[in-house]
């Protein structure tokens, strides 16, 4: 298993993050993300049931499955043990990239500062995690960030919603954008499958679009 992050996401731009406390609705999550033209999920370890919902989500084929929010090296090793096929981090951790390394498996870890980015640098790593993006300042803070690390590629995560993921997207230091609009907690608790299926094919339409106006 290796490649970037950007390989292993096959194109796609947008990455739902996903928390989901009931393993037994993985299955239709999935089935509804595909269905949505977004076969990708980034599923957090912040439930006690994570890993059995990561798992679940890995056994569809059609799915392309991360985890989020992994911590330490050991959470590392639970989800790869689990399926997953990339690792998010919302902080800078050397051994959690040590050890994804070693795995041979994309990580994209958290950062907010240039510090955090030239850390990122030291560890051979050219793709992070901009997090929490809104919290943080937003795309004008990725620009004045570029500017300085134009060898750098940003997923920024927290805050981004479908009418600000737009004007994300278009800047070209950006490679995905991850957001959980699509797979709000009321829709999983709900189990509005339908609606997931749409708002996920609405995303993609995003970054559609913008490749259609730089054609």
């Amino acid at each position: 298993m290796s490649g970037s992050p950007t390989d292993v996401l096959g194109g796609h731009r947008i990455v739902p993050v996903v928390v989901l406390d009931d393993p037994a609705r993985a299955d239709a999550l999935g089935a509804a993300l595909v269905a949505g033209g977004l076969p990708v999920a980034e599923a957090t370890f912040r439930t006690p049931e994570a890993a059995a919902v990561l798992r679940r989500l890995a056994g569809n084929d059609a799915l392309v499955v991360g985890a989020g929010t992994v911590l330490t090296a050991r959470q590392v090793d639970e989800a790869l043990e689990a399926g997953a096929r990339f690792i998010v981090s919302p902080g800078l951790s050397a051994s959690v990239v040590r050890r994804c390394q070693e795995a041979g498996v994309p990580v994209v870890p958290g950062i907010s500062t240039p510090s955090e980015i030239m850390q990122a640098l030291d560890l051979g790593l050219d793709t992070v995690k901009f997090f929490p993006a809104e919290a943080n300042g937003g795309l004008p803070t990725i620009k004045a960030l570029a500017a300085a690390f134009p060898q750098v590629r940003f997923m920024p995560t927290g805050g981004i919603t479908v009418d600000t993921a737009p004007a994300y997207l278009a800047h070209p230091s950006v490679a995905a954008v991850g957001g959980s609009w699509m797979v709000a907690g009321d829709l999983l608790g709900e189990a509005r499958w339908d609606e997931v299926t749409r708002r996920c094919a609405a995303s993609t339409a995003l970054y559609d679009s913008l490749q259609g106006a730089t054609a």
